[in-house]
């Protein structure tokens, strides 16, 4: 793969702006999802609902935040004189630790046997949501390097632990599962999928566009009642589901910045958006839209909203050069990885301990709601304390 001369090599600061308001609204909805009676347009909507809310778009645009990034990351190391097995270790460890991660996730929530656990499951799923925190944070240059090797592979011991100190439910086995990827590992997958190809396309855009086309037939196909595939065709047709949005990500960057710099209006991103919005509405007769069942439909119009927001932080913050109220959302854009495992690890050290921090009357309705808002605010405060003295999670 060659560099990329004509793309845009600064720091960008709109698709960062993107990326710290999604995760500052995913912890939002992430705590609101405990909290009872709430309006059904602030919740997931239910699976056989054709219907999407904001709460459903949270994770597709991340995975389309994913995508923008990637152009960058892989020219940036490329100028860096990296070489492809360099990229590739990087990359494939990166995609590794999300689906580990991830998986370590599901199981800490459900699937379990308390009884005959040596462990009880909140300590359990304290220590799986810890131990990312040694094994991939990012060092200072004049820290200990014994001591780093002391956290990183004693995390990992941990978690190697964790696995033979767990038992499953129904079953009675030793060992986690992956009953679903959860969505960090879900994250992986796509990544890992869209990565490689557009490795081995040399970062074309005519060719990711070829592959966003595959990715919504495999889709199609995979939802069509009637068509069975064979099951290693469905479980690749499962993640080109998210890698769709991925690819859309790619594509809407390269079509930004793969180019001269212009402030003017750029025709073929609103081409797209429209494309998004057409073709997603049309395989929405079909398969409905429902983020629960991944259809096509919700893919693609969620793409479209995504360009559609990024295209206005592009203007108001790269045309208009209005960035300064993005810096409440940058501590969360600076360690998204932490700042989303960060309410697990409060969640089971309250639970292990038996401490109860909101009063119930903040559990449900309006207070809920609010205590929700205030909750996510306090995590960006948190995260700026964590960035400053340099505990930032980097895979």
């Amino acid at each position: 793969m060659k560099i990329k001369e004509n793309l845009y090599n600064q720091r960008i600061i709109s698709i960062d702006a993107l990326r710290g308001i999604t995760i500052f609204v995913m912890i939002f909805v992430n705590e609101l999802a405990s909290i009872q009676n709430v309006p059904q347009w602030m919740k997931h909507m239910p699976s056989d609902a054709d219907a999407m809310t904001f709460v459903d778009l949270v994770f597709p645009a991340f995975l389309f935040i994913v995508g923008m990034s990637v152009p960058f990351a892989f020219n940036a190391r490329l100028i860096k004189g990296d070489s492809p097995k360099v990229i590739w270790k990087h990359t494939l460890k990166r995609a590794l630790a999300l689906i580990i991660i991830g998986v370590y996730m599901v199981n800490a929530e459900y699937g379990y046997d308390a009884s005959k656990m040596i462990i009880a499951p909140a300590f359990w799923g304290l220590l799986a949501y810890s131990m990312p925190i040694p094994i991939w944070n990012k060092y200072p240059k004049d820290f200990s390097v014994w001591l780093k090797y002391i956290l990183q592979y004693g995390g990992m011991l941990v978690l190697i632990a964790l696995y033979f100190l767990y038992v499953q439910e129904e079953t009675g086995e030793i060992g986690i599962t992956p009953k679903w990827w959860g969505i960090l590992g879900l994250i992986g997958w796509a990544y890992l999928i869209s990565v490689i190809y557009y490795w081995l396309v040399s970062g074309r855009l005519w060719a990711m566009i070829a592959f966003l086309v595959v990715c919504v037939v495999a889709n199609s196909a995979n939802l069509t009642k009637g068509l069975v595939l064979p099951e290693w065709l469905s479980f690749i047709a499962g993640h080109l589901t998210h890698a769709s949005l991925v690819a859309a990500g790619i594509i809407i960057s390269l079509l930004f910045f793969d180019r001269k710099m212009e402030n003017k209006i750029n025709w073929p991103v609103i081409g797209f958006i429209v494309l998004f919005f057409a073709v997603g509405f049309f395989l929405r007769q079909y398969y409905g839209i429902s983020k629960i069942q991944g259809t096509p439909a919700w893919t693609l119009i969620s793409a479209g909203i995504c360009t559609i927001l990024f295209y206005f932080l592009y203007w108001l913050m790269e045309v208009k050069k209005q960035t300064k109220w993005s810096g409440f959302f940058m501590p969360a854009a600076a360690n998204p990885l932490l700042i989303y495992i960060l309410p697990g690890i409060i969640y089971y050290f309250c639970k292990a301990f038996k401490i109860h921090i909101i009063p119930g009357y903040f559990r449900e309705g309006v207070p809920g709601i609010l205590w929700a808002l205030v909750f996510s605010i306090i995590m960006l405060y948190v995260m700026k304390i964590f960035n400053r003295f340099k505990i930032q999670l980097h895979l």
